[in-house]
């Protein structure tokens, strides 16, 4: 019988493309696949994407489940994390548990039985539901290893009261700056580098409360590779079930996929929620080797709109070229407008557009360097093709990327959170011209050869994944 997975991903832009890979990955080794995406997003690919980018392929099909909020017909924002995570928490396990019962109907004859169930990791109430319905389930928590790390300490910290959930003052009064030297497998971290949830009660209840479920899935899955986070990955051996690190995912995905006419098809499933510009490729291909500097801040970043006139005028005044995506909502509360100076004077030296292809652009030689939100699609991307970053990390768990960019990995400087155009500028040159820049960009090379290793044949997140295959009911 063939066998059924069922893949969930947490409703937001950074979760949906690395479930995607692997869902492709697994029904190319034979499953059938259920890839779920909540109500709201399935109209915005559509959109996106067009008519037919649902339609799927034979044995891979697309189902819908409700995030529990108000559908809007507004698409070109990012709903609210907080909200999301309060509504699902809330209203997610009887809509994923009738979406089980409706694939398991034996009406559908060409939808075999669901054999196991693949949810992201800030999805953990599917384990519940999984466990009342007798199938087994693996976590793949799309965060990154040492954002998923830190998760794991929260408990520790609030019982230690290095965290309130009641008392917030220590946001503001220097607390943050405590390191916390109690985490195996992390050193010389302090508060304002693990993600940010700990600023909010909530958050830090329901990340506490997702790990405490994780202990009941039969795997965790992440994506990474060994060489990368090998202390990370040996300390929570500790917490987890077996863990299968199996990155970075777009390059095991071009490894283990044979380009027949049936995965070319699955090559042009994507899961952007915004309209990709393809002229940004034919833009950069006029462009000298390692001249671009690429400017995007990700899906849910958003700024105030002096901030973005910092960045723009830090842009300018380093004379470099660049390619910004700018979306439409990442002027907190407003339309995104730019001086019409800063407009007239980068004119023939920029190129401004609302999304693009991030692995086409990171992938092109043009590109010289990144400057960054740090969510782990962005740094993993920019490592695996060897481009150094400037890091501006704004939620979740951009700032333990951003440390372990700038720190660990040596790929990376980061950029004030008060940013100031001066500092912008000074940084930009450092990254593209200077001794800092070329250091890191010879460590980026390193990295991305490491990358490119663990994912061919005989690597360590091939192995990890051939080892997966035979695990996964």
């Amino acid at each position: 019988m063939m066998r059924h997975a069922v893949c969930i991903p947490f409703p937001a832009q950074g979760h949906l493309k690395p479930m995607l890979k692997l869902a492709l990955i697994l029904h190319s080794k034979g499953f059938h696949i259920t890839y779920v995406h909540s109500d709201y997003n399935r109209r915005r690919i559509l959109k996106s994407r067009g008519p037919t980018s649902l339609d799927g392929l034979p044995h891979f099909r697309y189902e819908t489940f409700s995030d529990g909020l108000p559908l809007s017909d507004v698409f070109d924002c990012t709903q609210d994390t907080l909200s999301l995570c309060q509504s699902i928490k809330e209203n997610g396990p009887q809509h994923f548990r009738n979406l089980i019962a409706k694939l398991n109907q034996t009406s559908l004859s060409d939808v075999p039985p669901v054999t196991c169930i693949i949810s992201d990791g800030c999805m953990a109430f599917t384990l519940d539901v999984a466990e009342e319905m007798g199938i087994p389930e693996l976590l793949f928590w799309t965060n990154s290893p040492c954002g998923v790390r830190c998760f794991l300490e929260y408990n520790h910290l609030v019982e230690k009261g290095i965290l309130s959930l009641k008392d917030e003052s220590y946001l503001v009064d220097g607390h943050l700056e405590t390191t916390v030297d109690c985490i195996n497998g992390m050193s010389d971290i302090r508060l304002k580098d693990m993600p940010s949830h700990i600023n909010n009660p909530f958050m830090v209840k329901y990340v506490i409360s997702e790990t405490n479920r994780a202990s009941k899935a039969r795997s965790i899955i992440l994506n990474t590779f060994y060489d990368l986070d090998h202390s990370i990955l040996d300390s929570m051996k500790l917490f987890f079930p077996p863990i299968y690190e199996i990155g970075p995912l777009d390059l095991l995905y071009n490894q283990m996929i044979q380009k027949d006419k049936q995965n070319d098809v699955g090559c042009s499933m994507g899961s952007n929620l915004w309209k990709e510009d393809s002229k940004c490729s034919e833009w950069l291909d006029t462009k000298p080797v390692g001249s671009i500097l690429y400017v995007n801040f990700g899906s849910v970043t958003v700024m105030t709109t002096q901030q973005m006139i910092e960045f723009a005028w830090g842009l300018c005044n380093s004379n470099k070229e660049f390619l910004w995506i700018i979306r439409p909502d990442v002027v907190r509360g407003e339309t995104a407008v730019l001086p019409e100076d800063f407009l007239e004077m980068t004119k023939g030296t920029s190129m401004m557009t609302s999304w693009c292809s991030q692995e086409d652009v990171l992938s092109h030689p043009a590109i010289g360097g990144f400057l960054t939100h740090c969510g782990w699609n962005s740094t993993l991307e920019s490592i695996y093709c060897g481009v150094p970053m400037l890091c501006w990390p704004f939620f979740a768990e951009q700032p333990t990327n951003c440390r372990y960019s700038c720190k660990e990995w040596g790929v990376g400087l980061e950029i004030d959170k008060d940013v100031k155009r001066a500092q912008v500028t000074s940084l930009i040159i450092e990254l593209m011209d200077g001794e800092k820049g070329n250091r890191m960009r010879r460590e980026a090379q390193r990295w991305k050869a490491k990358a490119i290793k663990a994912t061919q044949k005989g690597g360590t997140s091939f192995i990890k994944m051939e080892k997966l295959l035979n695990v996964i009911c």
